[in-house]
Formats: structure tokens, C-alpha cells, sequence
């Protein structure tokens, strides 16, 4: 079950501004705009990014994955243990897949995504018995902020 996280709460308002400005930036390349950043437990940024699908010509390339393959590779294991993250938009299910095998401590999402979440919506993957590892959810970090960004992009496509 998610939790619901005021937008008044400023200790988790930094990562999420810092994943907003990557959200932004991948939106000035034409991208969908998504940013993630990785803090581990003391609150030490460890990687951000934001989309790069188009860029990369990689489906995988999603904020997360692209975030949490930095974080890995900056602590050298694929285990991100006390590290959590925060993401503008509620993971499909292949970034929850990915959240989940790297054992992210807590996941702060911006906006909910109905048609294409996994964490609230669809599968529920960490909810699921075959989930091995399921971390602390919080929704509704800078809710409006995120989900502005992503009504203007698709506004502007059509």
C-alpha cells in the first residue's frame, strides 16, 4: 500500500526538486518528462537522470533504470541497500522490477500514472508473493509539480 506524503514535507522535498530538474530537462530533449535521483541513507545524492529513450534509441532507458545503473556503479554492487528513490512519475512495472532487484530502501513518487504504474495501478508488482523484495512506497512528493510537467509536454505534442 502506498503511503501519501504531504508536499509540506521539505526532508524529502530536495531529492524530488533535484528529480523535477531532470524531469525538465529530459522534456528540453524531447523526451517524456521523467527524472529519478538516488540518495543513499545519509541523504548523499548518488545519481540522477531523466529520460533518455528517444536519445539512447533503448526502451530500457527510463529515468530509473538509468539512475539506478549510476548508483550501482558508483557503489560498485547491484545492491542499493539504504539507498531510496525518488521518481516524478509512478514506475511501470519494468523500473518497479528493477526497484525491487535492487532493494531500494523506500521509493517517493510524484504523480500517480493509471494507465501505465505498477506500484498503485496494474500489476501492483510489490504487493505480489513473487516480489522478493518489496520497498517502503510513498506517493504524492510534489504531486502537482510533476504532473503539471507532464500535462504541458503531452499538451504541446498535440
Amino acid at each position: 500500500m502506498t503511503a501519501k506524503l504531504a508536499d509540506a514535507d521539505v526532508s524529502r522535498k530536495r531529492p524530488m526538486d533535484l528529480a523535477l530538474t531532470e524531469a525538465k530537462n529530459a522534456a528540453a530533449r524531447g523526451e517524456v518528462p521523467v527524472g529519478a535521483v538516488i540518495v543513499n541513507a545519509d541523504g548523499e545524492v548518488l545519481a540522477a537522470a531523466g529520460n533518455r529513450t528517444l536519445e539512447l534509441r533503448d526502451p530500457t532507458a527510463h529515468a530509473e533504470v538509468l539512475a539506478l545503473r549510476a548508483a550501482a556503479a558508483k557503489l560498485g554492487s547491484e545492491r542499493l541497500i539504504d539507498c531510496d528513490l525518488y521518481v516524478t512519475l509512478e514506475p511501470c512495472a519494468m523500473c518497479a522490477g528493477a526497484i525491487s532487484f535492487a532493494r531500494i530502501r523506500r521509493l517517493y513518487f510524484g504523480a500517480s500514472d493509471p494507465k501505465g504504474g505498477a506500484v498503485e495501478h496494474g500489476p501492483r508488482l510489490f504487493g505480489q508473493p513473487t516480489c522478493h523484495h518489496a520497498p517502503e512506497v510513498y506517493g504524492g512528493i510534489r504531486e502537482s509539480a510533476a504532473a503539471l510537467l507532464l500535462k504541458a509536454f503531452f499538451a504541446a505534442r498535440r
